[in-house]
């Protein structure tokens, strides 16, 4: 799927919500580009300096994932992003969102990512009319979605003061060490979770575009 036509515009949901301003930054063409964008140069060097197999999730949501099978760290490791959510039933909110927006095969086929995806219980916390209003809204789920994505596998130590710029083509803000971390306003549940082209950070919170 071509993002650049699903992504064409849209501002962010504001709990009572207005939508109008183009979106910049489209597609996977947009991901390698943010990586000239981001305060923090040498995530990707550093994520690629550390295995992902040397380290290990971290989190409370953590001890929720199955020990075996595809929804396990192990099964998701072995399938791209997007798949490896779908086995994860504590995202199934966040995956039928992917797949109403159309970006399943825009997230399987990005080279080297970082998803911050919020819970179902992050989901919930927006009123249930308000939810509803943006799922109906193609232009409005793939910008707050995609707010969600960076270019590069980021690493804990990257996220302790760090700015990204996202593939909507706002930036997100990072802090915090040891296992205890929060992107915006969102708290890291489950962090460091790798798949086969991304790393995952799960979030307590749905991400918000601030343009």
């Amino acid at each position: 799927m071509n993002i650049r036509h699903a992504a064409a515009g849209l501002p962010i949901l504001a709990m009572a919500g207005a939508m109008a301003v183009a979106l910049t930054g489209t597609g996977p063409a947009a991901l390698a580009s943010t990586r000239h964008a981001d305060t923090a140069a040498s995530s990707v060097t550093s994520a690629a300096a550390q295995p992902m197999t040397a380290r290990r999730p971290f989190g409370p949501a953590c001890s929720a994932v199955p020990r075996t099978g595809k929804g396990s760290f192990t099964g998701m490791a072995a399938d791209p992003v997007a798949t490896a959510a779908s086995h994860n039933p504590a995202l199934s909110t966040l995956v039928a969102a992917v797949k109403k927006a159309g970006l399943v095969d825009t997230l399987n086929g990005a080279d080297g990512i970082t998803v911050f995806a919020p819970t179902n219980q992050a989901f919930a916390k927006i009123p249930k009319q308000t939810l509803a209003k943006v799922l109906a809204d193609k232009k409005m789920l793939t910008s707050i979605l995609t707010y969600h994505v960076v270019a590069g596998r980021k690493t804990p130590d990257d996220l302790r003061r760090g700015r990204f710029t996202t593939l909507q083509g706002s930036t997100v803000a990072t802090r915090g060490s040891g296992t205890t971390y929060a992107v915006n306003n969102a708290r890291v549940v489950c962090g460091d979770v790798a798949t086969r082209n991304a790393t995952v950070y799960i979030i307590d919170t749905v991400l918000m575009p601030t343009r």
